[in-house]
């Protein structure tokens, strides 16, 4: 059975170049160190650099090494996760080569078939040859990348009961027309959109491992310095983009360490400790929430250069790890955010909180 592949690719702009929106930057970049911490989740106003910044995250990230011809870019050191084919290929005696290919950014638009997202049997190819042509889906190409969705809280029902479904085996299973084949679909899931426009579902709003809420820049001289910008890269893109190159370059190095360095970051028992006594204060449910926490302190600390996790790095990402799983309660006016900030100076007093920084 073949597999058809494609590949396009189009300017963006640059991730070095957004001005402000640090949180959303910095929590992007985490996920990037960490696949593990679980994705990000960015809701708030329009025009507010929300899927730039997702966008511009492809061009920035240190490439990974598949196996070659592989259309899933199944990872050579993890012969238990290959597909269907490489496994075929590897019985068959064929010695597979790794080569090295960009991680890769995918859009899931909110009207995608099934099909489209899971991949299918390409109808041409079948009718025409009478080959049995496999058309990847939406996630066999967001493997082992990032799965970007905008104004995810208008996703369907059952795209979204697809994606927990896969979320949680890590593997897309396609047995329809003929076709028996599975891969490999570990991705991060990055979602962004207003939340005046509707809720997300609570299992997928828990699958998220990092949430910020991103706002409208106040101050005069930055907003300034936005429109100036972004006019430059649209009168000329490559002339913008080449403004840029070092620091694209600098911060694709130092993503690099970090993930490097990200194994041999310790993680003391009092920062275990700060994460699990936060969610039991805050009654969440489930261990979601103190999983991503301490993992986004231990890339924190992998992308800073420390060797170490720390109480503050609890402290800075407390917030985005938690405010998104807190129960509801309609009589409480206090946003999320400070509900996490009151219970912080509650169990950790003598930590003042943090914030996430670049």
């Amino acid at each position: 059975m073949a597999v058809r592949t494609g590949t396009g690719a189009q300017p963006v702009y640059p991730f070095t170049a957004i001005v402000g929106q640090d949180e959303l930057r910095l929590a992007l970049i985490l996920t990037a160190i960490d696949p593990l911490i679980g994705g990000v989740l960015a809701l708030g106003d329009r025009g507010t650099a929300k899927s730039t910044a997702v966008r511009a995250l492809a061009q920035l990230l240190p490439p990974l090494e598949a196996v070659d011809g592989c259309p899933f870019r199944c990872d050579p050191g993890r012969p238990d996760e290959w597909c269907s084919l490489c496994r075929e290929r590897d019985a068959s005696g064929e010695r597979l080569a790794a080569v090295e290919v960009p991680v890769p950014v995918v859009d899931l638009p909110l009207g995608a078939s099934e099909d489209r997202v899971v991949g299918s049997l390409d109808i041409e190819a079948a009718l025409v040859r009478g080959e049995k042509v496999f058309e990847p889906g939406l996630l066999a190409r967001a493997n082992r990348g990032f799965l970007y969705i905008d104004e995810v809280n208008l996703l369907e029902d059952h795209l979204v009961d697809l994606l927990l479904d896969v979320a949680a085996s890590g593997v897309n299973v396609v047995e329809r027309e003929g076709i028996s084949l599975h891969h490999p679909a570990r991705f991060v899931l990055i979602g962004s959109g207003n939340p005046e426009e509707g809720d997300l579902r609570p299992q997928l709003l828990d699958r998220f491992g990092l949430f910020v809420p991103v706002k409208t820049i106040a101050d005069v001289d930055l907003r300034v310095e936005i429109v100036r910008r972004r006019d430059e890269f649209e009168r000329d893109p490559r002339l913008f983009a080449a403004r840029f190159a070092a620091e694209e370059m600098a911060f694709r190095e130092r993503i690099a360490r970090a993930q490097e360095r990200l194994a041999s970051v310790d993680v003391p028992e009092s920062v275990l400790q700060a994460a699990a006594a936060l969610s039991v204060e805050l009654g969440l449910d489930g261990h979601r929430g103190e999983l991503s926490l301490v993992r986004a302190a231990r890339a924190l600390a992998a992308w800073e250069g420390r060797s170490e996790a720390t109480r503050h790095d609890v402290a800075a990402l407390a917030p985005a790890a938690l405010a998104h799983r807190l129960r509801r309660d309609p009589l409480d006016e206090l946003d999320s955010g400070e509900r996490v900030r009151q219970a912080m100076a509650r169990v950790m007093p003598e930590t003042p909180p943090g914030c996430i920084r670049m």
